[in-house]
């Protein structure tokens, strides 16, 4: 009976700890989500198109976009990838874009090192809450970089041929928000 009475209890505590467990929703809403879905107000979008972002295979728009409603306004980095069926859309908000040029510095410091590493494969990258992914991958000592514009989906990573082509993008978008921010 103890046996019994143990494996029950076992059973009944792992029960209970897996309860706790919290996982991510894959509906869990970005923050341009959060933000422009908001019932009761009227929202206002304003886009500002940047340069095109080259990449290996595809060019994809950019452009910033103003979201204005509830007295509140926010701005989001966008990249667009034109697929043969649907587009790839990331909307990287303006305090996720500072992290992410701060992160690009690091992974740009570490590729010589990465490159030099004796392991089959190697990746290092940098995902925004939102699930924008940026990074490189390690493939006969030399580093490729990528993005990947959104967390679920086919056909959503832009092969990036120059890291200073995403360096350059990244910090043209933190300017012009820069300069939005200043105009009434």
């Amino acid at each position: 009976m103890k046996p019994q009475l143990i494996i029950a209890t076992l059973l009944f505590t792992a029960t209970l700890s897996c309860q706790g467990v919290k996982t991510k929703d894959e509906n869990q809403k970005t923050k341009m989500e959060s933000f422009s879905s908001a019932t009761g107000v009227i929202t206002k979008f304003t886009d500002f198109n940047l340069k095109n972002l080259k990449a290996s295979y595809t060019v994809a728009e950019t452009r910033i976009r103003k979201l204005s409603g509830g007295g509140n306004v926010n701005y989001f980095y966008q990249i667009e990838k034109t697929g043969k069926y649907s587009n790839s859309t990331c909307s990287i908000e303006y305090s996720d874009l500072l992290e992410l040029i701060k992160a690009l510095e690091k992974l740009e410091s570490d590729t010589d090192n990465d490159a030099l590493s004796s392991a089959d494969y190697l990746e290092n990258k940098f995902i925004t809450p939102d699930g924008f992914e940026l990074g490189y991958y390690i493939k006969e000592k030399k580093a490729k970089w990528y993005v990947k514009l959104e967390k679920y989906g086919k056909d959503t990573t832009l092969f990036i041929k120059e890291v200073s082509d995403i360096e350059t993008a990244l910090i043209s978008a933190k300017e012009k928000i820069e300069q939005l921010k200043k105009q009434p």
